[in-house]
């Protein structure tokens, strides 16, 4: 008799799982198409934020002081401004280089 009472609750609760399977089971392409329009909406919404986003400013100055100040060593610049000295064919191109086309 002790034994009765155990099963009974756990065949009350398997039928009335196998109720509720079978009326999931009635709307499965329905919920699986909420879920995924969900998931699909969740996805936009997030890129959507994302890509709206404006960064603070306490964010912009870190990656500016992270980033370095491109250098040029001086004799490098000396040498580039003698070379452009001593070509003409040079010299033409960056005078023609500085003139306004749409200037006359």
């Amino acid at each position: 008799m002790k034994n009765d009472k155990k099963t009974s609750p756990l065949k009350s609760l398997q039928s009335a799982a196998a109720g509720l399977v079978h009326g999931i089971q009635r709307y499965a392409v329905v919920i699986f198409v909420l879920l995924v329009a969900v998931a699909y909406g969740i996805v936009l919404f997030r890129t959507y934020m994302l890509a709206n986003a404006q960064p603070d400013d306490a964010a912009v100055s870190a990656q500016v002081k992270a980033s370095a100040t491109p250098h040029i060593d001086p004799t490098a610049v000396q040498q580039l401004q003698a070379l452009q000295d001593n070509s003409v064919n040079v010299q033409s191109l960056f005078n023609q280089a500085r003139d306004n086309p749409f200037q006359e």
